[in-house]
C-alpha cells in the first residue's frame, strides 16, 4: 500500500492559490489569492498529504504530481482554507488545463479533457466557516484503456458572489494536476539550453535570454539563476532570477528571460546559466557581450556542464584522448605477452 506525508512537516502552512484562468508556472506556493466578492480576506486551497515516494520531487509538495499505469486509482486529500469573516460557499471541480507558450493555464469554467473526466471530488461543495478550513478527497481513476502520454488539469476551489445589476463575480483558486500514463517508470524529464542573447532595452538595463528545449517526456516547471563573470579580469556579477513563468510541455521550446538588475559593463562576460525543474537540475555556459546601446547582441551558443563540473565542449576530447590512451595500452600489453594473455 502507498504511504503518505503530510505536506505540513514540508512546507509550512504553503498555499498554492491565484485568481483566474491562468495558474503562475513557479515552484514555490503563491500567496493566497485576494477574494474579489468581499475585499475582505481570501479562499486558498492546498494539498494535505504527499505519496512518500514523491517526498524529495518539491513540485509534488505542491501540484499533483503522478505516474500511474492504465486502471489505477488514487486518493488525494485537499484542504481549503477561508481567511474572510463570513462562511463561503465553495465549489470544488475539475476541469482541463493545457500548457502553452510557457504557462501552465487552466481553462475557463468547467472545460473538459481525458484527466478531468477520470478526476472526481468526494464533496463538490463546501461551506467553508469563518477563518476556517474544510477538507476534501480528490479520486483520479485512470481507464484500462487510456493511452499512455502526459495529460494536465486543475482542482478548482471557486467562490461566486453577487455584485448587484445581476453581475456575479467569481473568484477561483487551484491545484495543479500533472499526470503521466504509462509503464512502471515514468518518462525521464529532460532539457536543453542552446542559445542565448544579451540586450538592452531603451532605459539601458541588460537582459539575458535562454532558448530552453524540453527533450524529455514530462512538463517542466523551470527557475533558476544567471551568473556572470569577466573574460578579462575579475569582476562578477549575480546571481540574477530566472522570471518565473515559464512551463515547458514536452517537445516545446520557450525563451527563459533573466533580467540584470545591476549596471553592467558590455564585456565579453562568461554567463552560467542554471536552471531546475522538480530534481533536475542544469548548467550551461557562454560567452555573451552586452550592445552599447539598445539593441540585442547576435545570439551566442551554449555549452551543457557536466556532473563534475566540466563543460561538456571541454570534457569531449579528454575522453576521447583517454578511450585512445588505453586502447593503445591494450595492444602494447596484447603484443607483449602474445596469445597466452587472456581476456578477463
Amino acid at each position: 500500500m502507498r504511504s503518505f506525508v503530510p505536506v505540513s512537516a514540508l512546507v509550512a502552512a504553503a498555499f498554492l492559490a491565484t485568481t483566474g484562468a491562468a495558474c503562475p508556472a513557479t515552484n514555490a506556493a503563491a500567496s493566497v489569492a485576494r477574494s474579489s466578492d468581499t475585499g475582505r480576506g481570501s479562499v486558498g486551497v492546498r494539498l494535505v498529504d504527499i505519496p512518500a515516494d514523491l517526498i524529495d520531487d518539491p513540485r509534488a509538495r505542491h501540484y499533483i504530481v503522478d505516474n500511474l499505469t492504465p486502471g489505477t486509482t488514487v486518493h488525494r486529500r485537499i484542504e481549503v482554507l477561508n481567511t474572510t469573516d463570513s462562511t463561503l460557499h465553495v465549489d470544488v471541480y475539475p476541469a482541463a488545463a493545457t500548457i502553452a507558450h510557457g504557462s501552465f493555464v487552466g481553462a475557463a469554467g468547467t472545460t473538459r479533457n481525458d484527466l478531468s473526466t477520470w478526476t472526481s471530488l468526494k464533496r463538490k461543495t463546501l461551506d467553508v466557516p469563518a477563518h476556517d478550513t474544510a477538507r476534501d478527497t480528490v479520486t483520479i481513476a485512470v481507464p484500462k484503456d487510456a493511452a499512455p502520454g502526459e495529460r494536465y488539469a486543475v482542482v478548482w476551489a471557486q467562490v461566486t458572489g453577487g455584485e448587484g445589476g445581476g453581475i456575479a463575480m467569481v473568484s477561483r483558486t487551484g491545484i495543479r494536476v500533472y499526470l503521466s500514463v504509462g509503464g512502471h517508470n515514468p518518462p525521464a524529464p529532460n532539457f536543453t539550453a542552446r542559445t542565448m542573447t544579451a540586450e538592452r532595452g531603451s532605459d539601458g538595463r541588460a537582459i539575458v535570454r535562454a532558448q530552453v528545449f524540453n527533450t524529455g517526456g514530462r512538463a517542466l516547471d523551470l527557475s533558476g539563476t544567471l551568473r556572470l563573470s569577466s573574460v578579462s579580469g575579475s569582476l562578477s556579477a549575480g546571481p540574477y532570477q530566472v522570471q518565473l513563468g515559464t512551463s515547458l510541455a514536452p517537445r516545446q521550446s520557450e525563451p527563459v528571460r533573466i533580467p540584470v538588475t545591476d549596471q553592467v559593463a558590455d564585456g565579453p562576460w562568461k554567463a552560467t546559466l542554471e536552471l531546475k525543474s522538480g530534481l533536475l537540475v542544469k548548467k550551461f555556459h557562454a560567452e555573451i557581450k552586452f550592445p552599447h546601446t539598445h539593441g540585442i547582441s547576435p545570439a551566442a551558443a551554449m555549452d551543457a556542464e557536466a556532473s563534475g563540473g566540466v563543460a561538456l565542449k571541454t570534457l569531449v576530447p579528454g575522453i576521447l584522448l583517454l578511450g585512445t590512451a588505453l586502447l593503445i595500452g591494450s595492444v602494447r600489453i596484447r603484443r607483449r605477452h602474445g596469445s597466452s594473455t587472456a581476456d578477463v
